[in-house]
């Protein structure tokens, strides 16, 4: 990147943690950073040439303003996103690019298909899972459902696995329910070699959890 991009980036940070500053729910400047440092990761061990201006702007800002609290309006986030871009002169192409990558990073349900078309947009979109399974997954899950007020547990609501987004958006659930419902699915949507080797460990540890929560809530452990 140049030293122009560079310090782009840098007044971007600032901004982010500025904005994000008061967030609980685990979409907070933290997460935005460590996908940032995940997607360089992938760029590295992938060897593979990207814009790397447009991955570290797309993870920085890909929860600007998620969609999940703002009543299911996917233009929020994006508008938000090119504003702030618009102000730094950020070029066109790479402001179009940044905000289509945030339109279509968000999991949707799980049979709602992928729409991630670019590399860059498919790097940021696994480094974003990869953030939602795992140690930090679990924790983050659990800051989400307290903030959402879903019970912990309830073994008589149902498992979903919703066909639409509409479906998802406005279905209420549980955080253990949530886990099958999204979490475990993340795994198998994996866009490249490196994210799959990670989400595979990450998943592992997901499903030890699991089994050992169950145990807990039955008192067999």
């Amino acid at each position: 990147m140049t030293q122009k991009q560079i310090k782009i980036i840098e007044k971007v940070k600032s901004e982010v943690k500025k904005s994000l500053k008061n967030d609980s729910t685990g979409h907070d400047y933290w997460h935005a950073e460590r996908v940032r440092k995940m997607a360089r990761r992938i760029v590295e061990t992938e060897k593979v040439k990207v814009n790397l201006f447009v991955v570290e702007l797309a993870s920085l800002l890909h929860d600007i303003a998620d969609w999940k609290f703002y009543e299911g309006d996917l233009e929020v986030g994006p508008k938000k996103a090119k504003k702030m871009l618009s102000r730094y002169k950020v070029e066109k192409k790479v402001v179009d690019h940044v905000v289509k990558i945030i339109k279509n990073i968000s999991f949707k349900g799980a049979g709602v298909l992928n729409t991630m078309r670019t590399l860059e947009g498919k790097i940021v979109q696994d480094a974003d899972k990869l953030d939602a399974i795992g140690a930090i997954g679990i924790a983050r899950i659990f800051a989400f459902g307290g903030k959402m007020n879903f019970p912990i547990h309830d073994p008589n609501i149902k498992l979903t696995f919703h066909k639409t987004f509409e479906e998802y958006k406005t279905k209420s659930t549980t955080t253990i329910n949530h886990f099958y419902e999204k979490l475990l699915l993340l795994r198998d949507r994996m866009n490249t070699k490196t994210g799959r080797e990670i989400a595979e460990k990450r998943h592992k540890f997901l499903k030890r959890y699991l089994d050992r929560f169950l145990e807990e809530w039955e008192g067999k452990n």
